[in-house]
């Protein structure tokens, strides 16, 4: 992995725990689940590869 990327998984870490402490559980679900949206929206576009690894 790439040193920008370990960077940004620790920020994102950091970040995640920040919002627990401070207890912002419902701002923390919606970022996930607009996640999850996207996730799902690519899948159905079909943007994947036939084969998975």
């Amino acid at each position: 992995m790439s040193e920008e990327l370990i960077r940004f998984l620790e920020n994102q870490d950091e970040s995640v725990s920040a919002m627990l402490v401070q207890n912002i559980g419902d701002e923390l679900t919606d970022i996930l689940v607009a996640a999850l949206e996207e996730a799902l929206d690519v899948l159905a576009a079909g943007e994947l590869p036939t084969t998975l690894h």
